[in-house]
């Protein structure tokens, strides 16, 4: 029953995405301070791999599917995962609330570069 309760909370949470606009994204340096707060730079960086993916390289990945990218990195991020990026599993977050991974989920997304 828990994970219903969950999915409901996340698809309630992302109902109100397309609502969200350019100011709801964390600026870099608040991004960053927050990634740091919850420790993430441990096992990413901005812009080249260390145990898991760079931020860039998963913006790349998903910001062109937004509408599918925020509650399955969101959920990533509370609830972990395995085998999307190589074999080591990115560990389950409980300590980060459901708006710190919208939060950082919106701010991973802005970094998507754009080809040139």
């Amino acid at each position: 029953m828990r994970l219903n309760s969950s999915v409901g909370a996340v698809a309630l949470l992302f109902a109100l995405i397309p609502a969200l606009g350019a100011a709801e994204v964390l600026v870099f340096e608040d991004g960053m301070r927050l990634m740091r707060d919850k420790t993430c730079l441990g096992c990413h960086q901005v812009d080249r791999r260390r145990v898991g993916p760079a931020f860039v390289d998963i913006a790349n990945r998903y910001a062109p599917d937004r509408e599918v990218a925020i509650p399955m990195l969101v959920n990533s991020i509370r609830h972990g995962n395995r085998g999307k990026w190589s074999a080591i599993p990115m560990p389950a977050q409980p300590h980060v609330s459901e708006q710190e991974a919208l939060d950082m989920t919106l701010f991973i997304l802005s970094l998507q570069q754009k080809p040139d």
